[in-house]
């Protein structure tokens, strides 16, 4: 199944043509027929069609923006790593469940940033602040990179610098498959390459224009046997009829593969697992609903519990004794299939 990514239409800030990424970008794009238009600023873009949210929003999974990151503030991005590193926004699958439906709005159109030389020498004076700590940078908070990276180049760039950096490390999580630019590069094990996985029940119903569940566990595989350090990502994790055997399955089989693959030497233990369940913010439901009219989400809010976010707003999560159960299952199912992993959190 192929998901190459190909926008519709480019956007461009002037200031990146000053990059040479950023003209090779252009200029790649014109020379392929695709609309390239310039634009003031890649955080305010006019011009992308659709007279309904829906075909808005679907616009802008289409639509490509090439800009210059010019803050040199990097968000806090716990309990994942200190700082997030800031080199795509959004990306083009369109999960109906997607947490950045709070914070990108209903047309969450694609941002890369072509200074990334730029971004890295922040990065790089950052780890220098913490020394003798280690300083943890996450790549994909507000963006899946890897449907990108064809054009950017940012992962590999990224993953070269922490290869050098004895006290930064590098993680990001994906659901695509498109990875063999990376399998190759000098990681020097700084950087954990992880997959957003779910099981199948889940991924046909809400997650459009992903690869399937079996697919990212082979890529995974391959990233097993280029010596990365290795996570799973099990979320959004949902209560349904018969959830337990679907999960079940789902880590049966990531198991198997990975067993598989694994090169001598190789330990469970060197493996990272975080568990989260399914929940919701009152804005990102009335988002969610307005682009996708028929939902399924269970987002009933007298079903769940209200809890405050470390972002100030509040969310909806299952009850407590559903979490409780939920998160017995997934300690047992990590015990009997990868029994040294180490259980980064549960939420």
């Amino acid at each position: 199944m192929s998901l190459e990514f190909i926008p519709t239409r480019v956007f461009y800030e002037p200031g990146a043509l000053d990059y040479p990424l950023g003209k090779t970008l252009v200029e790649g794009f014109q020379n392929m027929g695709i609309s390239v238009s310039h634009t003031t600023s890649h955080n305010r873009i006019t011009g992308i069609p659709g007279n309904t949210a829906t075909a808005a929003y679907r616009e802008a999974k289409r639509t490509l923006v090439i800009g210059v990151r010019r803050s040199e503030k990097f968000q806090s991005c716990k309990p994942s790593a200190h700082y997030q590193l800031p080199l795509v926004t959004s990306c083009p699958g369109m999960c109906e469940y997607c947490y950045l439906a709070t914070t990108l709005g209903k047309k969450p159109y694609i941002r890369i940033y072509v200074n990334q030389e730029e971004i890295l020498e922040r990065a790089s004076k950052l780890i220098q602040e913490r020394i003798p700590e280690i300083t943890t940078f996450e790549g994909a908070a507000t963006s899946d990179p890897v449907p990108v990276e064809r054009y950017t180049g940012a992962l590999k760039r990224a993953i070269e610098f922490f290869g050098h950096q004895p006290n930064g490390r590098f993680r990001f999580v994906t659901k695509y498959t498109d990875i063999e630019s990376l399998l190759d590069v000098k990681h020097e094990g700084h950087t954990r390459f992880r997959f957003s996985l779910n099981c199948s029940e889940v991924v046909k119903k809400y997650e459009h224009g992903t690869p399937s569940p079996e697919e990212r566990i082979i890529a995974s595989g391959k990233v097993l046997k280029a010596e990365y350090p290795l996570g799973f990502i099990i979320a959004p994790i949902f209560r349904f009829q018969g959830w337990q055997d679907a999960y079940g399955r789902l880590m049966e089989r990531t198991a198997e593969e990975l067993a598989k693959r694994a090169l001598s030497g190789w330990s469970p233990e060197q493996l990272t697992l975080e568990f989260i369940s399914h929940r919701f913010t009152a804005k990102a439901k009335a988002n969610i609903l307005e682009i996708f009219p028929n939902s399924s989400l269970p987002m009933k809010e007298e079903e769940r519990k209200f809890k405050y976010g470390q972002f100030g707003y509040g969310k909806y999560i299952y009850q407590a004794e559903e979490m409780k159960e939920m998160k017995e299952f997934f300690q047992e199912q990590a015990k009997a299939y990868f029994h040294s992993a180490k259980v980064e959190y549960f939420i």
